[in-house]
């Protein structure tokens, strides 16, 4: 039971904090001749090493800390002097000071205000009134030290703070902790400076060196934030921040530039990594993705392990790095990590927009074989009849039929982009339509002359065929329904129409849109010609939907 009470009492800061003040506080009323001090103040600084936030416990101590204990153990035995003490407790303050805000706890924040003040009192109104000698604060200093002060440790001892485990401790802001030793050395030598040059007493030079620097102090807010047209401190103080080693908006532009400049992402990765590398507080990068593993400089016990997506970095440092840099770290990595996941996406994308091309380019050339087998199975037919005009409409559309074979080799062998159609003239293609499809019971509607246009022949036979080729199916299940074509060149439309029953509502809403799934198929084919159609400039859509009269049409 007494060795968990002791571990508890081991394990928390709090009660830590308050042993040390009261050994400090111990040596300050017995004073530095005492043969009582030295041994005192050197138990007080090993209950700091069990409070200290700067090494966690279950380190191993390194060479420059331990000369740090032993410089320090060394001081309190044998040189102990008022400067000491005052050093000790400038140190203190700053130490303290830079954790006040990192709790988040109200009392917790209330305890280390506490002791704040009270270094700062020991300090100003007994610590260095011994040292400048001043006999007048000595005496008021006294009450202070014998009988204020300890009523202020008590008051710490009560207040309602969670227990805080030594291991849990936040890290030190290294800049806080640093500004708040220098504003209180300041205070100290300001007092000094008044007093040697003023020739003054020190209760009248704390007072003055107070309100100066409080006007310094007030000064520097000022100018902290933009006034009047400037731009503040706040600013170059962030911009400076923000400086990890080379200048952070440089290494953006170079990292966005790269981005731009690599379009695969295994590329862009290792460019991204060479930039990382240059930082000189680096001493080496692993990393690992979908797209490879590597390596560059050397390792270290300082590693910092990054996990953005798929890629995994691993920053090895010179030396242990300080909470800004270990931000500006994680920052830097996800910045990778952003654009690399960016660049695999974009690889994405054209993988699947050129399996879009194959596909578009099959699924037409597919068609085009349908509507070539369909016309060869009509012209089958009619080589099987014992009509008179079979061997003149065998003569007049086989020619017809091997030029669309020809064609249709053609882009096999030699695939074309979609503006170098071949071109034909208007009205040439529109007698070739009639030629072709004279056996079928369709009417064809047109002006007195068509004119002499040129248009994408591959194109307007691929939505004619479809277009044809549905209507046809469709009177197959409607008998006696009528069907015709009809061409306007001026503006250029071409029109197909049944008197049958509309497009179901269902269907109409996705047809040439995408893949309908329809009684006669998937719709596929006028999906294919209506975005073939939009790639050269024309339209093809369902004009009308109503009762005895549906009609597709393809304009420009």
């Amino acid at each position: 039971m007494l060795t968990s009470s002791v571990g508890n009492f081991l394990n928390s800061g709090r009660w830590l904090l308050l042993a040390m003040l009261g050994l400090l506080h111990g040596v300050l009323l017995l004073g530095m001749d005492s043969p009582w001090a030295h041994p005192i103040l050197l138990a007080h600084l090993g209950v700091f090493l069990l409070w200290q936030p700067m090494w966690r416990g279950e380190r191993d101590v390194g060479g420059g800390a331990f000369a740090f204990i032993a410089l320090a153990a060394a001081t309190a035995m044998f040189w102990l002097n008022w400067w000491v003490i005052a050093f000790w407790l400038t140190g203190l303050f700053g130490l303290v000071g830079a954790r006040v805000f990192a709790f988040r706890d109200r009392w917790t924040r209330l305890l280390y205000l506490s002791v704040m003040v009270y270094l700062l009192a020991v300090l100003l109104l007994w610590v260095v009134p011994n040292l400048f000698a001043a006999q007048s604060t000595i005496e008021a200093g006294s009450f202070l030290i014998w009988y204020v002060l300890p009523i202020l440790l008590l008051f710490m001892a009560f207040l309602p703070v969670k227990t805080e485990p030594v291991e849990s401790t936040q890290t030190v802001d290294f800049i806080y902790s640093l500004l708040l030793f220098m504003l209180l050395t300041l205070v100290v030598l300001g007092s000094l400076a008044f007093m040697s040059l003023g020739h003054l007493d020190y209760i009248n030079a704390l007072p003055r060196t107070l309100f100066l620097i409080g006007l310094v102090l007030l000064a520097l807010g000022s100018l902290w934030n933009p006034r009047f047209g400037f731009s503040g401190l706040q600013v170059m103080f962030s911009r400076y921040l923000l400086n990890v080693g080379t200048p952070f908006e440089s290494w953006l532009t170079q990292l966005a530039e790269a981005a731009q400049r690599e379009h695969d992402a295994a590329s862009y990765l290792r460019q991204a990594i060479n930039l990382l590398a240059d930082f000189p507080w680096l001493s080496g990068l692993s990393w690992q993705s979908p797209d490879g593993s590597g390596q560059l400089g050397q390792f270290s016990e300082y590693a910092v392990v990054v996990q953005e997506g798929e890629l995994r970095l691993s920053v090895y440092a010179k030396q242990q790095l300080n909470p800004a840099v270990l931000l500006h770290v994680h920052l830097l990595a996800q910045l990778i990590g952003y654009f690399y996941q960016a660049k695999q996406r974009e690889q994405s994308l054209r993988d699947i927009t050129r399996l879009q091309a194959v596909y578009e380019t099959g699924s037409r050339l597919t068609h085009d074989l349908k509507n070539m087998l369909q016309s060869l199975l009509s012209l089958t037919s009619i080589a099987q009849s014992r009509e008179e005009r079979a061997q003149q409409l065998l003569q007049q559309q086989l020619p017809l039929l091997t030029q669309r074979i020809e064609l249709t080799l053609n882009k096999l062998k030699q695939p074309k982009m979609e503006n170098e159609t071949p071109q034909l003239s208007l009205n040439a293609w529109w007698d070739a339509l009639k030629l072709r499809n004279q056996h079928q019971a369709i009417e064809w509607r047109s002006p007195g002359s068509v004119p002499d246009k040129n248009i994408p022949v591959a194109l307007f036979d691929c939505v004619i065929d479809n277009l044809i080729d549905n209507v046809l199916r469709k009177r197959q299940s409607e008998p006696g329904i009528s069907i015709f074509v009809e061409i306007d060149p001026d503006p250029l439309r071409l029109i197909v129409c049944d008197s049958g029953t509309p497009v179901t509502e269902a269907v109409a809403a996705k047809l040439l849109r995408a893949a309908v799934v329809s009684e006669n198929g998937l719709g596929i084919g006028l999906y294919q010609a209506a975005r073939w159609a939009e790639q050269l400039g024309y339209r093809l859509t369902l004009a009308s939907n109503r009762p005895g009269r549906v009609c597709f049409e393809l304009k420009e």
